[in-house]
């Protein structure tokens, strides 16, 4: 999954596109989906820029809705607490179970509506930074932002072993299914507790070899990092900002609306 989405990262329709005004336009989307008090704003960001990913970026849909489940999942948990136990308004739903009436009300489903709404297009906004925006050039950004560089380089590190050590996981883990190493709840907690050891002992060797590495080529505290991304077109500023100016129109004409 992590090294698909640096794939399609690498390869989609928006490549060319400039990082710092997607990282921008995605910013923005998600600072307006969390923040805006109706749904009707985060739900046209999740629908708008999920057409953005699909058709002008070229993910495969099947892809992206697999991804979209990850945080439903989330989501669907929350939604059901705040439906059953927020109170207020009119009486929708009312369910007898022995011990303990629940009840769906007006507020309570809005309030719902509401936050499936600002998980929906706060997620797409960052689904949308990930398949189109390569991690090498948001690292660029941060070091044009000027952002200390002990901090760039530690999170190139932490990006980069995130998918060694994911690698390494899955070999030993196939090679315990191999071995029947979870046929059994009892060699299943084994085999997860050598999983883990292993992986352990692996992570500290590769950092070892990775600072011999560093000092034999003369590390002086600061990766070497290419700056080639591409310069922010006007049309596509100018677009970012009619979409955006037209977001923040609509969250404010849409304050006052509700579901229910």
């Amino acid at each position: 999954m992590h090294e698909t989405l640096e794939d399609f990262a690498l390869n989609n329709g928006l490549r060319d596109v400039s990082p710092a005004l997607k990282l921008a336009l995605g910013l923005c989307c998600m600072l307006l989906s969390v923040s805006s008090p109706a749904p009707v704003a985060p739900l046209l960001i999740a629908c708008s820029l999920t057409l953005v990913v699909l058709f002008s970026a070229g993910i495969p849909a099947g892809f992206y809705l697999k991804l979209l489940t990850i945080p439903a999942s989330f989501a669907a948990m929350s939604i059901l607490v705040i439906l059953f136990l927020t109170g207020g308004g009119e009486v929708l739903v009312s369910v007898s179970l022995p011990g303990l009436p629940l009840t769906v009300t007006t507020g309570g489903a809005n309030l719902a509506v509401l936050l499936l709404a600002r998980i929906s297009g706060g997620m797409c906004a960052l689904f949308f930074i990930s398949l189109t925006t390569p991690a090498t050039e948001i690292f660029s950004l941060m070091r044009r932002c000027g952002l200390p560089a002990a901090f760039i380089d530690l999170s190139m590190l932490i990006y980069r072993y995130i998918f060694v050590f994911i690698s390494e996981a899955e070999m030993i883990y196939r090679s315990q299914v191999m071995r029947l190493g979870y046929g059994s709840l009892r060699e299943a907690i084994r085999s997860f507790g050598m999983l883990a050891g292993a992986l352990f002992l692996r992570t500290w060797e590769s950092g070892e070899r990775l600072m011999v590495a560093m000092d034999a080529r003369c590390y002086d505290g600061r990766f070497g990092a290419l700056d080639e991304t591409p310069p922010v077109s006007a049309p596509a500023l100018v677009a970012v900002a009619l979409y955006l100016a037209a977001l923040l129109g609509i969250a404010c004409l849409t304050m006052q609306t509700t579901i229910f």
